[in-house]
């Protein structure tokens, strides 16, 4: 009786002190983010979890592995850690958002889809959701299905700016130009200081021969981002559509300075000698 006593006692001081250790490590992984030393907080985050493997909170530990892992560039690592925490918590927003969104970026739509999906069954107005899924409808060619989602986001929230940009592209991609231009219109006032939109109103003015309006949306949008490297494409095979071989040249060098592989622009450059 005295030894189950005894090791009872010893048992409870054991948990106490690595419920204890996991508060220490939790609160010093969090002081470590916040001062950008991301590798010191995985560390404690592990440290964490290794002292209670079964805590219930190792859900929100996974999910800040899974982010400190992608802003570390190791993606893999971040899917695994996010995986890990969805398969605690399978219905949380945030985490599958997160998921979601990094699944995206690694180019597996079908599992960003999922995600998304599953988002929106748990909360059926989740903007966010319903702008990544119509994006990834419209790629798919379900061009049905993404109108949808994306009439139901501009529903929530009629002025997303980003929701009328895929709704124009997707109208674009089924060829239905006035109805885009009439999408974009709604959010381009005199105000607008987004360069995306101008850019994709002058890919949509250049598809209906609108060359001259598309070439003052562009010189909106550089004037606004000189950074946007699509935005000297455009207009670069606009002007060489309008036999301005010189300018439309100057357009495609300033484009490749910004990123766009020259390889991929040989035959532009070829046709403005």
């Amino acid at each position: 009786m005295k030894r189950n006593i005894l090791f009872l006692l010893i048992s409870l001081s054991f948990t106490g002190i690595h419920a204890q250790d996991y508060k220490t490590y939790f609160d010093k992984a969090t002081r470590c983010e916040q001062t950008d030393s991301l590798e010191q907080a995985e560390k404690y985050y592990r440290l964490a979890l290794k002292a209670e493997p079964t805590n219930a909170h190792n859900c929100m530990i996974f999910a800040n592995l899974g982010r400190l892992q992608y802003q570390m560039h190791r993606m893999e690592e971040a899917m695994e850690s996010y995986d890990m925490a969805l398969n605690m918590a399978p219905l949380t927003v945030p985490i599958l958002m997160d998921r979601a969104s990094l699944a995206l970026e690694m180019g597996n739509a079908d599992k960003a889809l999922v995600d998304c999906s599953t988002i929106l069954d748990v909360n059926k107005n989740n903007a966010k959701a319903l702008l990544v899924r119509a994006y990834l409808r419209t790629a798919r060619r379900e061009y049905k299905e993404a109108h949808e989602d994306y009439n139901k986001l501009l529903e929530l929230e009629p002025l997303n700016a980003a929701g009328r940009m895929g709704l124009a592209l997707l109208y674009q991609d089924e060829q239905k130009y006035k109805e885009a231009l009439e999408v974009l219109n709604k959010v381009i006032t005199d105000e607008a200081d987004d360069a995306e939109l101008y850019i994709v109103r002058a890919g949509i003015e250049k598809d209906m021969n609108q060359l001259d309006f598309a070439l003052i949306d562009l010189d909106k949008a550089i004037s606004l981002s000189p950074q946007y490297a699509n935005a000297y494409l455009l207009r670069g095979e606009i002007l060489r559509k309008l036999d301005k071989k010189a300018m439309a040249k100057q357009d495609f060098e300033k484009a490749i300075q910004l990123g766009i592989p020259r390889a991929e622009l040989m035959e532009q450059l070829k046709e403005c000698k």
